[in-house]
């Protein structure tokens, strides 16, 4: 058969489906929501392998709606246009379930094309549901990510990997009309990485390579020698994926070039995406460097403008070059904790009123209200300073921003202190 065996394996129910127990098992959040015969939108976080095409597609049949499928690599704003127009003039349009349209990798969208789906989400013309192996609380727009469910995906287990072998050598059409002798398993699990597809991959490498044997031997060293790599070789697809780049953020973090250039390396000759790294690069920038050097923020954003415009192998120049420069920088996280620290006074006081001198007043009516009124304009003091309140009543003398004790903070602080005194001591 054509098929791959990943393709002919694929489950068509949950009664079939192998993993994500926490979704799918009995009384299960996902699994109630699909038995329950409607579906709201959502997105689906996971590394590679793991079944989330599969469950939009189990999604789709159990509703009996039609079903769209994008992949946001090779697809733009025209695509999903045409989509919603197919789905607003499917004679099943006014059934139900709308239809439901699948966007893989839909952390690769632009914000642009991500607005693109609101309006329809919004309005029910159709169900999104979306596959990403990045953090959608970064990757997808705020408004977007408020509309849709976000369900969390974990790599198969031993025992997940283990149920797929034995499902695909004794249900299978070729594979189980083959004398396959399996006497160890532990290369295979290893090198699967929880990923379901590579699974069956290694496997269907492995048979066809001794396709005229009469009988199929799968053993841990011919799993190494058919895969020709070492067993802690990168892979960009898969749980090595995650541990890398944290290792890479982490040595910059921990301020040692040494490690940061080495995890780059790994990542460069493992194929990982440029711009991936590029991003990440930005985020350390700000969240563990922030003020204690602000210049790394631009040469990150520097590094990310000109990957773009040079391209590959010189980007990695570009990248080694940040990467240094950041892990050499001092650091500092006071920004970070001060927006974390201000998001919980807002989730914890609600939207305190905006103090009136504070507010704008293009209105007589306004005016009439006391908008505006008392507000001193900085600039018409000496030293463009004058005392005054800008935070709401509750909050006054809450201090948000602690100052870290480097040079570039230490300086900032004491500026502040000749401004305002006590409140920042």
């Amino acid at each position: 058969m054509n098929q791959p065996l990943a393709e002919r394996l694929r489950p068509k129910t949950l009664a079939d489906y192998i993993g994500q127990k926490h979704l799918v098992g009995e009384n299960a959040s996902l699994r109630r929501m699909i038995e329950s015969g409607r579906a709201p939108s959502f997105i689906m976080w996971g590394p590679p392998g793991v079944g989330k095409t599969t469950l939009a597609r189990i999604v789709a049949e159990k509703l009996d709606c039609p079903f769209y499928i994008l992949s946001a690599i090779n697809s733009g704003v025209k695509d999903v246009r045409e989509v919603i127009d197919k789905a607003k003039s499917n004679p099943l349009f006014q059934t139900v379930n709308p239809p439901i349209l699948f966007i893989d990798e839909i952390h690769r969208f632009s914000k642009s094309q991500q607005d693109s789906l609101l309006h329809a989400v919004e309005t029910g013309t159709i169900t999104l549901i979306g596959a990403t192996t990045e953090n959608p609380s970064f990757e997808v727009i705020r408004p977007l990510l408020s509309r849709c469910q976000v369900y969390v995906l974990k790599s198969l287990d031993k025992n997940d990997l283990l149920a797929l072998l034995h499902k695909a050598l004794t249900e299978d059409v070729v594979l189980k009309e083959k004398n396959i002798n399996v006497t160890e398993t532990d290369a295979l699990i290893r090198f699967s990485g929880g990923d379901a597809r590579k699974l069956l991959n290694i496997i269907e490498l492995i048979v066809n390579a001794e396709s005229n044997s009469p009988v199929i031997e799968i053993t841990d060293a011919k799993v190494v020698e058919r895969l020709q790599e070492n067993p802690a070789a990168y892979d960009k697809g898969g749980e090595m994926h995650y541990d890398i780049i944290s290792a890479f953020i982490k040595s910059i973090r921990g301020s040692d070039p040494d490690a940061a250039v080495y995890w780059l390396a790994r990542m460069v000759a493992g194929g990982e995406d440029p711009e991936f790294i590029a991003r990440r690069l930005l985020i350390s920038a700000a969240e563990d460097i922030g003020l204690a050097n602000p210049n790394a923020l631009l040469l990150a954003n520097a590094c990310f403008e000109a990957l773009k415009k040079i391209g590959w192998p010189e980007g990695r120049i570009i990248l080694a070059e940040t990467t240094v420069y950041l892990a050499c920088s001092p650091k500092s996280n006071s920004s970070y904790m001060a927006i974390e620290e201000a998001i919980a006074s807002v989730n914890e006081m609600g939207d305190l009123p905006v103090p009136l001198h504070l507010r704008n007043a293009p209105t007589k009516l306004m005016k009439e209200l006391g908008y505006h009124k008392d507000y001193k304009y900085a600039h018409d003091y000496v030293g463009n300073f004058v005392k005054m309140d800008y935070l709401p009543k509750e909050l006054l003398n809450r201090s948000f921003w602690k100052s870290q004790p480097n040079p570039a903070e230490k300086k900032m602080a004491e500026y502040m202190r000749q401004l305002w005194g006590d409140r920042f001591e």
